[in-house]
Order: structure tokens, then C-alpha cells, then sequence
């Protein structure tokens, strides 16, 4: 159990029974009151956010969030096809709202980690899937070079491998290999492996 003025930033708690994760946090004394903790709470399920204040006398459980490695095989209109890489028969769908954006940074055949949230009676949920915070992408899409556009530095718009669009450097074209942060969404180097 958390106290109080535990319950922090990227914490996970329990909170009516469901994961949420702790945005923000900011324990303050109001006036000449008990202090509380005001947060910003999200919930991993539905991604509905809310804020709470917790005070002196509350407490929270602490989710117990797993993580389990799975294989992304392909993306069928909403779904996401995952196997079990020690068992590649053992096929599963898992629907984009569950997953959010961050399949939008993970290639086709690639090993993942799924987060799984236990609940008080013991049953499993897939809540989302964990990527790694820096990833190595393909530009597949990229708009030619002007002459004179890299004076000021500016960038442009190019499209990876796995479809997205993100802001790069005008000197990036296709076929490079960019590194991209995947918690910001922004390029932060080229890859030079």
C-alpha cells in the first residue's frame, strides 16, 4: 500500500478497481488544513483521465502490472496479431484501443512486451504493450531537398517504415535509418548502424 504522499508520477495504483497510472502529483497544504496530494490520474483500460485528491488518511494499492514478451506478426484493419514466441502456433488478436499508439513505433516480426494487469480475484488483462523508449526505423517516404532550405535548419515531414509520420531533419531521405524517441514522438539521431 501507498501512502498518501507515495503516490507519485508514473506510479500505477489501484484506484475502483482498475490500473491507472499517476500523471502528475503535487502535495500542498491548503490553508491550515491536513495536507493533500492532488493528481492527474489516467486509466490504462479506457484512457479516461480524471483528477483526485488524496488525502492524509488515504492510501493505494499498487497495481501489479506483469510483463510478458509476445511477437508482433501483422495489422489486419483494427487488430494486432500477436504469437507467443516460444509457441508460434498460439496466435491472439488484440484490438488497436487497447494497445493505443504505441504500435504506431513497432515493426511487423518484431518481439514486444505485453503489460498485464492482475486483478484482486486473480484474472488477467492485456492493458497495452510496452516499446522500447528509443526505436530504429526505415524512412520510406521522404520530400526532396531544395537548395537553401538546410540554412535556417529546418525540417520536414517523413514517413517510416511503419506508417507514421514524424518531423526530421532536411538532410534524412529515403532509405536512412533514424532513431526515434517513442515517448516524445520526436527524431533524435540518425542511425548509423
Amino acid at each position: 500500500m501507498l501512502d498518501y504522499n507515495e503516490i507519485r508520477e508514473r506510479k500505477v495504483i489501484v484506484y475502483e478497481e482498475e490500473p491507472w497510472e499517476v500523471i502528475s502529483s503535487h502535495v500542498f497544504r491548503k490553508q491550515q488544513r491536513k495536507p493533500v496530494n492532488a493528481t492527474k490520474l489516467k486509466n490504462l483500460i479506457t484512457g479516461r483521465v480524471l483528477e483526485y485528491s488524496f488525502h492524509v488518511s488515504e492510501k493505494a494499492a499498487e497495481a501489479d502490472i506483469t510483463k510478458r514478451p509476445a511477437k508482433y506478426i501483422f495489422q489486419k484493419k483494427d487488430e494486432y496479431c500477436f504469437v507467443d514466441p516460444k509457441d508460434p502456433k498460439n496466435r491472439f488478436f488484440l484490438k488497436t484501443d487497447i494497445l493505443g499508439d504505441s504500435m504506431k513505433w513497432a515493426k511487423e516480426n518484431s518481439e514486444l512486451e505485453l503489460k498485464i494487469f492482475t486483478d484482486k480475484n486473480g484474472e488477467e488483462r492485456i492493458i497495452g504493450v510496452a516499446v522500447p523508449n528509443k526505436v530504429s526505423l526505415t524512412v520510406t517516404e521522404a520530400p526532396p531537398n531544395i537548395k537553401g532550405d538546410t540554412a535556417t535548419g529546418g525540417t520536414k515531414v517523413v514517413t517510416l517504415e511503419t506508417g507514421t509520420n514524424i518531423n526530421a531533419p532536411m538532410f534524412i531521405n529515403v532509405g536512412d535509418k533514424v532513431i526515434v524517441n517513442t515517448e516524445t514522438g520526436q527524431y533524435t539521431e540518425r542511425d548509423s548502424s
